[in-house]
């Protein structure tokens, strides 16, 4: 009988055992169900999104989006900010020790005279004539306004240096003596644009330097002509109108002189005659790349 009572007791502690594990089980499965979510939202707060719908993610996400297209934007206006100071007219640097201009004399010798060419190591080293009533006086005259064939290099009557315009186009011919724009041809060759990148203007009280930009062959069109028509640009008053001008320019480039000019630059434009098509022009054109203002002594 109290073998019978004791295996009763032992059946009953099993089962009671077996019972309370099952209680924990349940227990145990019920704490995990509850937990995943809270791991999950954490997770979901970590990368800025909402867990409670999907509908929450998806305006967490546009939220996420605005913010990015926001900070793009910012990004972009403070490009553009950059890009509005960098598009500035350049600015004269004044010497800070006086500084003789070496052409001074001419410009009292002669009214006419806009301002003096440079092309160091060439023969270029010319007065510019500018007569904005006859624009061809000087196409057969001489600094002193005596007949000769050489002629003077000529500041286009639509150029202008006081108020500057955005581009100075300068005429010469192409003399076989090499004489006024006789050795601007040279130009051809990628080499000596490297040699001579500089090309300095001196006016009564100022000296830009520009560096060559595009060298090209075009020529004098007809009316008629939809083309580009380089010695038609004068000004840029829009960035539109720049890029047109320096586009360009730079396709009908014979090479490319890594030159990038932008909205507020200004240029120098040479041409002379050449002889590949009827009224053919041989074109050097540079671009400001610093001011020099002469102070008196």
């Amino acid at each position: 009988m109290k073998r019978i009572c004791i295996g009763v007791l032992a059946c009953l502690a099993v089962i009671l055992f077996l019972a309370g594990a099952v209680i924990l089980l349940r227990d145990a499965e019920h704490d995990e169900v509850i937990r995943r979510p809270e791991s999950t939202e954490v997770s979901n707060a970590e990368s800025g999104q909402d867990d409670a719908s999907e509908e929450s993610v998806t305006e967490g996400t546009e939220e996420t989006e605005s913010k990015e297209e926001a900070a793009s934007e910012t990004e972009t206006d403070s490009s553009s900010e950059s890009s509005s100071e960098e598009a500035e007219p350049l600015l004269v640097t004044v010497a800070e020790e006086p500084i003789e201009n070496p052409y001074l004399e001419y410009f009292d010798q002669n009214e006419d005279m806009a301002a003096w060419l440079l092309i160091p190591d060439t023969k270029i080293d010319e007065p510019v004539m500018w007569t904005p009533g006859d624009e061809n006086y000087y196409l057969n005259r001489n600094f002193k306004k005596k007949s000769d064939k050489n002629g003077c290099l000529i500041l286009d009557t639509d150029s202008c240096l006081d108020p500057i315009t955005t581009n100075q186009i300068i005429h010469g011919h192409n003399m076989k003596s090499g004489r006024m724009f006789g050795t601007l041809m040279k130009y051809e060759d990628p080499d000596y644009a490297k040699e001579h990148p500089y090309i300095y203007l001196y006016e009564k009280d100022i000296c830009r330097k520009y560096e060559v930009m595009a060298v090209f062959r075009s020529q004098v069109y007809k009316k008629t002509d939809t083309v580009f028509k380089f010695y038609q640009f004068f000004q840029a008053d829009t960035p539109e109108e720049l890029e047109d001008f320096t586009s360009n320019v730079k396709k009908l480039s014979l090479y490319d002189t890594g030159v990038e000019p932008q909205f507020g630059d200004r240029f120098i434009t040479l041409s002379t005659c050449a002889y590949h098509v009827a009224n053919g022009r041989f074109v050097v054109v540079a671009r400001e790349c610093e001011n020099l203002m002469y102070l008196e002594p």
